[in-house]
């Protein structure tokens, strides 16, 4: 069963982002790269389970926007039974690269990657797990 909506809007960036990553892939249109993200991102949900894993948490954001640095520190307060490391590289004087090192239940990181990542002005973030049980 296909559904088709309309409405989303995407900014220029990301919509050329977007359409260089369909020429990269070769896919034939923004539609199929866009339901391959789709589902690239549910099989990693799967791993949202109590398997032991290690990893990364990558976040890039403005530097200047001192509240992105406060709210990552909040979220990381809550966290502290599963971070073994934090550090952050300035990049430029616009970009600060954020890297957190981890360590426990797929679950958990998931969870932790998901409330830094979606904070307001980050400009990019990604978790990489790896099973370490």
């Amino acid at each position: 069963m296909s559904i088709k909506r309309f409405g989303v809007s995407l900014e220029d960036e990301i919509l050329e982002s977007l359409d260089q990553y369909v020429i990269e892939n070769g896919f034939a249109n923004r539609s199929q790269a866009i339901r391959f993200l789709i589902e690239k991102n549910v099989a990693e949900r799967k791993w949202q389970c109590d398997h032991i894993v290690a990893g990364t948490i990558i976040i890039m954001y403005d530097q200047g926007k001192k509240e992105i640095a406060s709210k990552i520190t909040s979220i990381q307060q809550h966290y502290t039974d599963v971070i073994l490391s934090s550090s952050q590289y300035y990049i430029n004087k616009n970009f600060c690269m954020h890297i957190a090192t981890v360590l426990g239940t797929a679950f958990r990181l998931t969870e932790l990657s998901d409330k830094m990542t979606t904070i307001k002005g980050i400009k990019h973030g990604k978790l990489v797990m790896s099973r370490a049980d």
